[in-house]
């Protein structure tokens, strides 16, 4: 599908989908302009608020290109939300003990956070390497270890008692990462790492062979490339831009410490926004922003009116739906269509 297609099909799903979210606003009593109209004003209606929305972006950013390049790669990793959490909860140790200057100590927080995701990912790794065992499984399980484990490590070994939550101590002031006019550095890191990963997947020939294995891995195998090293290193990759993810929503979120539910759905939601961005990085760029006005002016919505800010998560799967069916039956249906054109001709001519 040409990408101006691709423009209009998204377009024309994303209108239908609120069209649908409206008319169920309407049978709950509630007025879908006011509800659109504080989920604007709230997202994109001013400055403060357009700077919110691409803080809470950010994160998206990451786990969502994390998803893309390894579904695009043939590769199932589902572990973005563990490996965030690994992640966020030792930059958030080590940002308590850590004696650096401010701009050294917060590269290598960030690069550790992220070495840490790509080491968890490596654990599914190996269990391909060695075991068979299916990524989709592993990686999977993985979140839930890695849950249980970090909420048990801000509970009792790194407890901040003077917190009323479980969570670790407050970062030193020194790696709290800086901002212009409310818009958060971590931000420019994520444009910074899509285009380094838009380069690496489209110029070097590591992701060369990474598309060839999303577009049909037996062929790529006997076309010679190193399917498991490869399988290896998507992995590792995949998991260092989740642990990113999770490092820079300590140094440059709100909270800059650990707390339980910290890494909320941002994992998940990658997921979702590699599908609908159909694995493509600059795509996913782009409808990470568009999720991040959604979540962002969830918050206004439910100020604002009697909707309930978790009917932005209905929202987000009705339109991650629409877009994906809409997209595949049109598919489908020019396919199908140039395919009886071709008949046609072919008929024709022996007639």
């Amino acid at each position: 599908m040409k990408i101006f297609q691709r423009i209009a099909v998204s377009i024309i799903s994303i209108i239908s989908a609120f069209i649908i979210c409206a008319v169920l606003i309407k049978i709950q009593n509630n007025s879908p302009i006011d509800t659109y109209k504080a989920l604007y004003t709230y997202g994109l209606g001013s400055w403060f608020s357009f700077s919110s929305t691409l803080n809470t972006a950010t994160p998206l950013i990451f786990t969502g290109i994390s998803a893309a390049v390894a579904f695009a790669s043939g590769v199932v990793n589902l572990g973005q939300h563990g490996q965030l959490l690994m992640g966020a909860i030792i930059t958030a140790i080590l940002g308590v003990y850590l004696n650096l200057p401010s701009s050294i100590g917060i590269s290598v927080l960030v690069i550790i956070g992220g070495l840490v995701g790509a080491l968890w990912a490596g654990i599914a790794a190996i269990l391909k390497r060695f075991y068979k065992m299916d990524e989709f499984i592993s990686t999977l399980m993985l979140n839930f270890i890695a849950e249980y484990f970090t909420v048990y490590l801000a509970t009792y070994p790194f407890l901040d008692k003077k917190a009323y939550v479980p969570a670790t101590r407050l970062i030193k002031r020194i790696y709290f990462m800086p901002d212009v006019n409310g818009l958060n550095f971590a931000f420019f890191v994520a444009v910074f790492t899509i285009l380094i990963s838009y380069w690496y997947i489209k110029k070097t020939w590591h992701g060369y062979e990474f598309r060839m294995m999303g577009y049909n891995f037996n062929f790529a195998k006997v076309g010679g490339c190193s399917v498991e090293s490869n399988t290896t290193l998507v992995l590792l990759f995949t998991g260092f831009l989740s642990g990113l993810a999770g490092s820079l929503l300590i140094l440059g979120g709100t909270q800059h410490r650990f707390m339980k539910g910290i890494g909320a759905n941002f994992g998940w939601d990658g997921v979702m926004i590699a599908i609908i961005a159909n694995n493509s990085v600059i795509e996913t760029f782009f409808y990470s922003l568009f999720f991040g006005v959604l979540k962002n002016g969830a918050i206004g919505m439910e100020f604002e009116t009697s909707v309930p800010s978790e009917f932005i998560l209905f929202m987000e799967a009705v339109i991650v739906l629409a877009v994906v069916g809409t997209r595949s039956a049109v598919e489908h249906y020019t396919q199908w269509m140039r395919s009886m054109a071709k008949l046609r001709k072919v008929v024709s001519k022996n007639d």
